[in-house]
């Protein structure tokens, strides 16, 4: 038993080692292609998955693994960049918000029915949404406390997070048709049965 045990954690960590290397792989993808101070990178799809895919509890665990790799200086935060500096950066909102993504999307697919094709748009869409809410507001703030700019106001910002919402959106939508196709291949077994 405890050797099945064993086997089964050292996959898990598997599994959430591979999606810290994806958060690394989305962050870089495109990231000399920016709008302003934000850069275009896939972080928040894969975020997402890993909460459908990973639950909430590894899911999260891979996402904070990413974050303190990033901290102590690793370059996988975009524009291959990494350590504490990141914290007065611009988009460190949405960094943070990598790690309440995959638990709200874990959670939602833990208490839902993995097999429904609305559950997962459900999924891929909350999981936009914590993005933009944790991520636009630290957006402001980074703009009119850190940098002290004059007369900022928080619905231009908004508005200029226009064109990364459409494509996190038809993003999300594509991720939330690949999912159960994904779940299928990654698991032999229905995951989110257990009790967590």
């Amino acid at each position: 038993m405890n050797m099945t045990s064993n086997q089964f954690r050292v996959v898990d960590l598997t599994k959430g080692a591979i999606f810290i290397a994806l958060m690394a792989i989305g962050a870089n993808l495109a990231a000399f292609i920016s709008l302003g101070p934000v850069p275009l990178t896939f972080q928040t799809v894969i975020a997402i998955l890993a909460g459908i895919l990973l639950g909430k509890k590894l899911g999260t665990f891979s996402m904070i693994g990413y974050f303190f790799i990033g901290l102590i200086g690793v370059p996988v935060f975009a524009g291959f960049t990494g350590g504490f500096q990141v914290i007065a950066s611009p988009t460190f909102g949405f960094i943070l918000s990598f790690i309440l993504i995959a638990y709200a999307t874990g959670t939602l697919m833990e208490k839902s029915n993995p097999n429904n094709l609305i559950t997962f748009y459900k999924a891929c869409y909350l999981g936009l949404i914590v993005n933009y809410v944790v991520g636009v507001p630290y957006l402001y703030f980074h703009s009119s406390i850190i940098l002290g700019l004059d007369g900022i106001e928080f619905f231009p910002i908004v508005a200029g997070m226009t064109p990364f919402f459409i494509k996190d959106f038809i993003l999300a939508t594509f991720t939330a048709v690949l999912a159960p196709q994904l779940m299928k291949a990654v698991f032999r077994t229905p995951q989110y049965n257990q009790a967590s």
